[in-house]
């Protein structure tokens, strides 16, 4: 929310599910370069907080870039699942498919429409 009481979920924090509900919803409705956008953002805080910390963890700080985020019932958690997956499979999406990437690109690609989309292996269909 943007609301800041202190939950786990209330601003500035934003874990992996929003982010990757947010950029799927937006580039359902050819929001591509919005999309794209929250996508972007999202990967660069995960990569500058890895960076610093040598960790992914549970959620981060959106109104920064680099900072994990912080509140909730319990501390915020290294190597969150959620975070894990949603970064690769947003990686998998934004790196052409002929050079597969395991960090964020050095500059942001256009739009996730202009990006080669992956061709999904017989094991996930």
């Amino acid at each position: 929310t943007s609301v800041k009481r202190g939950p786990q979920g209330d601003a500035p924090n934003g874990g992996a599910p929003l982010q990757w509900g947010a950029a799927e919803g937006l580039q359902n409705y050819g929001q591509d370069d919005v999309a794209m956008e929250v996508t972007w953002r999202f990967l660069t805080n995960v990569q500058h907080t890895y960076d610093r910390e040598k960790k992914l963890v549970e959620k981060y700080d959106v109104s920064s870039t680099g900072t994990g985020g912080g509140g909730g019932e319990y501390p915020l958690q290294d190597g969150f699942g959620w975070t894990n997956g949603v970064t690769l499979k947003m990686l998998d999406l934004i790196c052409p498919q002929e050079k597969p990437c395991d960090s964020v690109p050095s500059t942001r690609p256009a739009s996730l429409s202009a990006t080669p989309t992956k061709t999904p292996s017989a094991a996930t269909q």
